[in-house]
């Protein structure tokens, strides 16, 4: 402010002097004069001036402030501490489980039961590799009240290579499998007649493959495959299947259509049929087309597809075409916790022999082989994850099948061959419809425990059959693994089976005929292991099975074995 006010006055004092200055000037050219100049006083309110709120102040001794300076009181102290360096703190590291490529079990148990597997892998370079595997699992007799022999075998062995390029990775392998069975389910009021006819009741089975497949990265053709199986017996029956396959996205106005192409070739022959009057002869050829387009919008995805075949059966020379819908759905409600899924779908289902004799080993070499139009496979459900460790699985289903394939009891004819004593089994294909009901949870705690339960009920009904032979109305399931610590694991697992039925026929000539609708009781079959690792490479187990020693018939007239008692030891190794 005092500067201000300097700087005021010496305007005004420089504003005197130049007035001053130029009247002095003008007193040189102009007569001087007196002039009064009356005028009356008008006050205006610029004259009034605001009060300052600070007021200044000349107080040099509060104007000027004291320089202040800080201080500590500091003095030596002795010290003999000497600081220890720094150093990191080291984190201990899980030893890294050590991984093999190959290795061998071998266990023995009870009815003369031996296991035995060999499972071998190599890296020929980074991106080559060659494997294989041999396996035999066979039982002897021991069943009560079993008056043939009912043991079984089942040897197998398979060899594969595969490669793999920048663009592509191919796979070739094939295998030999060698089978044997009895059937043995000779209802015991016929015993005495079939020991009398000394009857063989061995069933040799005898299968062959050849295989491979390649896909490729970045190309409208995805993947391809084909498979070439040929399937024997001791009894003169023999089938070839051929499949191909191949996966392909077809461009259309700038979208891409996944499309799947399917030639399927099956032929094959029996040396009689079940009255042993006639041989049989039978080829189904197929060709499928199946194209689909995929949708994608937030939380919906949504395949819209159909799938078309073109049938012929070379063995009456007729020709049939058929077309399914191929549609599915799923809708994301609640992220990963609700997940509603859906869809209705169809296929033509080729049939063969080799699929009837891996699913009931006791089927006779008569069989009538066509294929199952499956017309539709209705379907909803939910889906998800209750927590971190828990999810869940529920749904509902309608499906309409012709020509369905059911296993049903042959007939007691006691004609000419060992499987004519009502105990082997044939094929009756009729018109079925199936309502199912599925519930299923997981729970996956860790790597160290897991539990997985599911259970399944299904109603039938048939056109022309008094049931639908040998299929469950309930089925369960549970399965348990536990790796109790490094050393130590455990596991568990539990099958139920509700009531099926069947038929029993007597058509042997000296009495009536009179089919006989039988009920098959309900079965439980329990299994469970116990195990431990004696080092890394070697680990040795127990396992116990059918632990309730219930001989219960999964099929007619064929009790199983009861409780089974399985020890053993497996060796991982690398070459």
């Amino acid at each position: 402010m005092r500067k201000q006010i300097n700087n005021i006055l010496t305007v005004a004092i420089t504003l005197v002097a130049t007035v001053g200055y130029a009247q002095n000037k003008q007193n040189d050219t102009i007569n001087t004069g007196v002039i009064d100049v009356v005028k009356p006083y008008a006050p205006s309110i610029s004259d009034a001036f605001k009060v300052k709120e600070v007021p200044t102040s000349d107080d040099k001794t509060t104007e000027t402030k004291k320089e202040i300076k800080y201080n500590i009181f500091s003095f030596p102290v002795a010290s003999t501490f000497t600081p220890a360096k720094g150093k990191a703190a080291v984190v201990e590291k899980a030893k890294p489980i050590k991984l093999y490529d190959n290795y061998a079990t071998l266990g023995v148990g009870s009815y003369t039961t031996i296991l035995g597997e060999v499972y071998l892998n190599h890296a020929i370079s980074r991106n080559e590799s060659v494997g294989g595997y041999v396996s035999h699992h066979s039982s002897g007799d021991g069943i009560d009240g079993v008056a043939f022999d009912h043991g079984f075998s089942d040897s197998k062995i398979n060899v594969n290579y595969a490669a793999r390029t920048r663009y592509s990775a191919w796979n070739v392998e094939g295998g030999f499998q060698h089978q044997k069975y009895n059937w043995y389910g000779v209802p015991d009021t016929y015993v005495a007649n079939a020991q009398a006819d000394n009857i063989d009741v061995g069933h040799v089975f005898y299968n062959a493959h050849v295989g491979g497949d390649i896909s490729f990265e970045d190309t409208y053709i995805n993947s391809g495959s084909v498979f070439f199986r040929r399937f024997s017996d001791n009894q003169g029956s023999g089938e070839n299947r051929f499949i191909a396959k191949g996966k392909v996205d077809v461009p259309v106005n700038g979208e891409e259509i996944s499309t799947e192409i399917k030639v399927d070739y099956l032929g094959g022959d029996f040396d009689n049929n079940y009255t042993a009057t006639n041989a049989i002869d039978y080829g189904n050829f197929q060709i499928g087309l199946m194209p689909s387009y995929q949708i994608i919008q937030d939380d919906l995805t949504l395949n819209l597809g159909v799938s078309a075949f073109y049938l012929n059966d070379t063995a009456s020379g007729s020709n049939q075409f058929y077309i399914y819908p191929n549609i599915t759905a799923t809708y994301r409600v609640v992220n990963d916790v609700v997940i509603a899924y859906g869809g209705i779908q169809g296929d033509l289902e080729q049939n063969s022999y080799y699929g009837f004799a891996s699913e009931n080993p006791f089927v006779s070499p008569t069989l009538l082989i066509t294929p199952t139009d499956k017309q539709y496979n209705a379907y909803v459900g939910l889906k998800g994850k209750l927590s971190s460790a828990m999810s869940y699985n529920v749904s509902g289903s309608y499906t309409s099948n012709q020509n369905m394939a059911l296993y049903k009891s042959n007939a007691i004819t006691r004609l000419s061959e060992d499987y004519h004593y009502g105990n082997s089994f044939g094929i009756a294909y009729d018109d079925v419809t199936v309502f199912g009901l599925s519930g299923e949870i997981n729970v996956d705690v860790n790597r160290n425990f897991n539990l997985g339960l599911k259970a399944e009920y299904f109603s039938y009904s048939s056109d022309n059959e008094a049931e639908a032979w040998n299929l469950p109305d309930v089925k369960g399931s549970l399965f348990l693994d536990y790796q109790i610590d490094k050393k130590w694991f455990a596991g568990a697992n539990l099958f139920y089976t509700g009531e099926r039925k069947d038929e029993y026929f007597l058509n042997d000539g000296t009495v009536v005929p009179a089919p006989q609708t039988v009920t098959l009781d309900s079965y439980f079959d329990a299994n469970a292991h116990v195990g431990y690792h004696v080092t890394e490479q070697i680990s040795v187990f127990a396992k116990a099975n059918n632990i309730a020693n219930n001989s219960y018939q999964r099929w007619q007239n064929t009790p199983v074995q009861g409780i089974q008692f399985l020890a053993g030891a497996t060796y991982k190794f690398d070459f």
